[in-house]
Formats: structure tokens, C-alpha cells, sequence
């Protein structure tokens, strides 16, 4: 079950204030463990969660991430969020209002994350991730570190994208490089970007493509390794204008 409050700004000072008043006060353990019905979620010190958020059970937020301490790092989560059941939120994330997560998701520190955002059920976002307005990213969806996401983007189910050129070579890490999906660009289910790719401005990748090299502004490309096939606006379902993020 979910259940709704107004704001973590409360946190230390007014949790204290709330057990004098009420020593049974189910906001006593606000930054650390809440009950109810033997179900919980945990929200760490330092975490700013707007109004009207609904917080689903088993949830975490403000995890700090290896080498950091609980509350180093600000978090920030605007108005109306609704993070269901067994969502992991790691600290120093920065994200807008309506925001909202399936189930199982998990999202790493340090991301800048828009307004009406959209993250599927058991997917990941890495950390030093940047996603704009009104991104959508359905289940199982996977988003390394570095990658950039901009404005009305759309991501299907499955969709992988890498950021390791050769795995476990010599400077591997040192030179992870994420893909760079433009605005309004989407990419079809089970869809594999490589590291460094850049997806043009409202471009369509088909289901199971494997983008090797940047996509066109417009283009649509299929295939392994993906090829463009045609243009989006020759396709009679965007020309007609009534397309819809889902």
C-alpha cells in the first residue's frame, strides 16, 4: 500500500516536535524507518521531498553512495512524485516535479533529472546522468553514467544503453562515454546504443536495432548494425500529427 504526506522539509526538528507531541506519532522515525501495517519505506537525512508525494512501501530514498555518509549529499525531489513499492533513490539527485517511478527502480546519485519524468519498473539510471522535461522511460530500461537525455525523449521497454567502447581495458573507466539521445528522439524495445553515440533531434530507432554511429536529426534506422531506412516524416502516423508520449 502507498501513503501520502506533505513534505520531508520537516525532517530532524519537526519529527522531534511531532513525538513530543504524540509519542506514538508515526513521523518519529521519518529519517530512518516508517511503519505501518508491517510495512515500511526508509528516508535518509538531508532529503527534500515536495508536496503531495506518494511514497510506495519498501521504497528508499537519499541512499548515500559508497564513501559518503547519510545526509552528505542534498536530495531533492519536487511536488506531486509518486515512487512506487521497492524504488531505490540514491542522495545528491536533483529532480523535478511529477516525478514518478514504476516498481523496483533505481536511480543513482547525483543525476539532474527534469519536470514529468517517467521511470519504468526494475529500471536503472546511473549516477552523473542527465534527463530533461518530460522524458519517458518504460520498464527495464538500462542508462549508464554519462549519458544525456533531453527534452520529450522516449525510451521502450528494454532499451540498453552502454558507455564502455572495450570492457575492462586499460582506462576503461577513464573513458566512458554515454549516449546523447536528442529531444524527441525515441528508441524502439530492446534497442542497443553504443558508447558515445548521438541520437538526432526527434530521430525513431526501431525494436532490437544496435546503433553503432550517430543517428540523423529525423532519421529512422532499423536493423544491426542500424541503417537508416526512411524519414520520420514519412511516416503517416507522425504526419497526421496525434503521436503521444505513453
Amino acid at each position: 500500500m502507498e501513503r501520502q504526506f506533505q513534505s520531508v522539509k520537516m525532517n530532524r526538528q519537526d519529527a522531534k516536535s511531532a513525538k513530543k507531541k504524540n509519542p506514538n506519532s508515526r513521523f518519529k522515525n521519518l529519517n530512518s524507518k516508517r511503519r505501518n501495517r508491517n510495512l515500511e519505506f526508509r528516508i535518509y537525512p538531508n532529503v527534500k521531498l515536495g508536496n503531495n508525494a506518494t511514497v510506495g512501501d519498501y521504497s528508499i530514498i537519499g541512499e548515500p553512495p559508497r564513501g559518503k555518509k547519510p545526509g552528505e549529499l542534498e536530495t531533492r525531489i519536487g511536488a506531486r512524485a509518486v515512487i512506487r513499492s521497492h524504488t531505490i533513490i540514491y542522495a545528491g539527485n536533483v529532480i523535478g516535479d511529477d516525478f514518478q517511478t514504476g516498481h523496483g527502480a533505481l536511480v543513482r546519485e547525483e543525476n539532474k533529472i527534469g519536470n514529468n519524468v517517467s521511470i519504468g519498473s526494475h529500471s536503472i539510471v546511473e549516477h552523473h546522468v542527465s534527463i530533461g522535461n518530460n522524458a519517458r522511460l518504460h520498464s527495464n530500461v538500462f542508462v549508464p553514467e554519462f549519458s544525456v537525455l533531453e527534452d520529450d525523449c522516449w525510451l521502450g521497454p528494454n532499451v540498453v544503453v552502454t558507455n564502455a567502447r572495450y570492457p575492462q581495458s586499460r582506462g576503461a573507466k577513464e573513458n566512458l562515454r554515454g549516449a546523447i539521445i536528442r529531444r524527441g528522439a525515441k528508441i524502439g524495445a530492446n534497442a542497443t546504443l553504443l558508447p558515445g553515440v548521438t541520437i538526432g533531434e526527434n530521430a525513431l530507432v526501431g525494436a532490437g536495432a544496435v546503433v553503432v554511429r550517430d543517428v540523423p536529426p529525423g532519421a529512422v534506422v532499423v536493423g544491426n548494425p542500424a541503417r537508416v531506412v526512411k524519414r520520420v516524416e514519412e511516416i503517416e502516423e507522425y504526419r497526421r500529427g496525434d503521436a503521444a508520449m505513453e
